[in-house]
């Protein structure tokens, strides 16, 4: 029975995206027994996930995860972080372990010089590339994202004008950058004449509410509501889950919605999608939904991941998204 160990230790979206690697090393390997460590923030993102064996998570202290990780005395490690976290890992376990391609130089090159030299491969695809030793291939099944019965409930916890079908546009991201701004935002919201819910966390309720009050001259207040903060991860996947289309941001959500197989209307910033992380529906299925960003913009992308504010002061790749292309979309 070979026994493996998977590190991803942040963040939501990016353990989602490991998930067809645990599916198909799981299901394509014999008798195989899957183990998968990361932050305990993220226990959510694979507490339901039933290809995985084991639970590890790294708190303050490495060391201890180290000295857990030791007594399970692993055959392989999948690294799909590829950190020094993680080398700290492989160096103490010392077994046989096998990583991604992070392509930080091509990455480099394309934010710095403009130089573009990225594989046209998602990285899923560069996930799977790391257990292609084993026999495993892409099942082409996308995603996957498990939640409880108990998760489901949110769906009876919004309000009733909302049951029969809504919008969910996800508001948050981690960096400023990636997000557009509560204006843009109130103006696509007054132009879309169905029921909205607005998705994030609980750094997002108050940008949620000024969407909301900013929203007050126009007839369809009453059709958006705010979950930012009111519902847990798993929870808001099930609003994700329920939601006739999605529209949202470079953020983790969005790849939640990717793993139900929504229709994503995704909207990108200072990030570009060509680094490898646009919504995965999976090979055997059509991509659903559509890519909404500024383009040939000199100073895009400007990072790879996000600033608090523009470096550039004019945050011109999300003040110029075409609002009638997301409308459109819907």
């Amino acid at each position: 029975m070979p026994k493996f160990l998977i590190l991803r230790f942040s963040s939501i979206g990016d353990i989602v995206l490991t998930s067809p690697v645990i599916r198909c090393l799981k299901q394509q390997v014999t008798d195989a027994e899957v183990h998968y460590a990361t932050r305990r923030y993220f226990l959510p993102v694979i507490e339901h996930n039933p290809s995985i064996d084991k639970r590890f998570f790294l708190d303050e202290d490495l060391s201890t995860l180290i000295n857990q990780l030791k007594a399970e005395k692993y055959d392989y490690i999948i690294d799909l972080h590829h950190n020094l976290r993680t080398l700290s890992v492989k160096n103490q376990l010392r077994v046989k372990s096998f990583s991604f391609n992070k392509i930080n130089i091509e990455k480099w090159l394309m934010v710095n010089f403009k130089i573009n030299r990225l594989p046209k491969t998602h990285i899923v695809d560069r996930y799977m590339e790391t257990v292609k030793s084993f026999g495993v291939t892409n099942d082409g099944k996308g995603l996957d994202y498990f939640i409880s019965a108990e998760d489901e409930k949110a769906i009876e916890k919004i309000p009733e004008t909302h049951r029969n079908g809504y919008i969910g546009f996800v508001i948050g991201a981690r960096h400023v950058t990636k997000k557009l701004p509560v204006e843009k935002i109130v103006s696509i919201c007054t132009k879309i004449n169905q029921p909205i819910i607005l998705l994030g966390g609980k750094e997002d309720f108050e940008a949620g509410e000024a969407i909301i009050r900013q929203s007050q001259i126009s007839n369809f207040l009453s059709h958006v509501y705010n979950s930012c903060g009111q519902f847990s991860l798993n929870e808001s996947a099930a609003l994700v889950k329920h939601a006739s289309k999605i529209i949202t941001h470079d953020t983790g959500l969005m790849h939640i919605a990717a793993a139900f197989k929504k229709e994503i209307i995704s909207v990108w910033g200072n990030t570009i999608p060509e680094f490898g992380m646009a919504p995965y529906h999976g090979t055997k299925d059509e991509a659903r939904g559509t890519i909404v960003e500024v383009k040939n913009l000199s100073c895009r992308p400007c990072t790879k991941l996000g600033f608090e504010k523009c470096p550039k002061g004019h945050f011109k790749c999300m003040m110029q998204i075409d609002e009638v292309e997301i409308i459109n979309a819907l």
